[in-house]
């Protein structure tokens, strides 16, 4: 993920900055809770694509958790 766009985008609901989970090829917003995918290097920052993360997630404690929303 190029840090340059990295330092652009922010979480659509929350504004919040997001941190990319290379392991899980994901933009993590910690205050609104939400994990948006990167596809073939390109972000998708649509809060219907996103996934809900747990509550170890938001705290930093767990990188596991793929559990998509529908």
């Amino acid at each position: 993920m190029d840090k340059q766009l990295l330092a652009m985008l922010v979480c659509p609901r929350s504004q919040g900055k997001l941190e990319y989970d290379r392991d899980a090829n994901e933009l993590k917003c910690r205050e609104s809770g939400l994990a948006y995918p990167v596809r073939d290097g390109i972000p998708v920052m649509l809060e219907e694509e996103a996934r809900l993360m747990s509550v170890e997630e938001k705290l930093g404690k767990n990188k596991v958790g793929r559990d998509h929303l529908a």
